[in-house]
C-alpha cells in the first residue's frame, strides 16, 4: 500500500494499492494524458475522468478493477491536480521497479 499527498500542505492524502497501479498499467491510463509541457492541472484530471468513462461505456462487461480505481482514487474528494501529479510520479517509479523485476526473471 502506498500513500500519496493530494495537497501542497500535506493535510490530505489517498491510499494507493498495488491493484490500483496494475489497473493504471492494464488500461494505459497515463499514456498521452499530459501535453508535451508535462504540467498536470485540473484539465488533465478531467481528461483522465473522461477517458475512464469512455472505457467503462465501451466495454460491455463489468470492470471491477477500473471501478475500484475510480471510487478509491480518481473520483475521491481529495483528488486534485496536485494529487494526480503525485500519482503519476508514484506510477512511474512503481512501473520502473516492476519492469526491472520482470526483466531480471527472464
Amino acid at each position: 500500500m502506498y500513500k500519496i499527498q493530494t495537497n501542497v500542505s500535506g493535510t490530505r492524502s489517498i491510499n494507493i494499492s498495488e491493484g490500483h497501479l496494475q489497473t493504471i498499467r492494464k488500461y494505459a491510463l497515463f499514456n498521452n494524458l499530459m501535453d508535451s509541457n508535462g504540467i498536470v492541472d485540473e484539465s488533465v484530471l478531467d481528461k483522465l475522468k473522461l477517458n475512464i468513462r469512455s472505457i467503462l461505456e465501451a466495454e460491455t462487461g463489468t470492470n471491477k478493477d477500473l471501478l475500484d480505481l475510480c471510487l478509491d482514487v480518481v473520483y475521491n474528494n481529495n483528488m486534485k491536480a496536485f494529487g494526480l501529479n503525485q500519482l503519476v510520479q508514484l506510477f512511474i517509479k512503481w512501473d520502473k521497479e516492476n519492469n526491472l523485476g520482470d526483466n531480471q526473471e527472464q
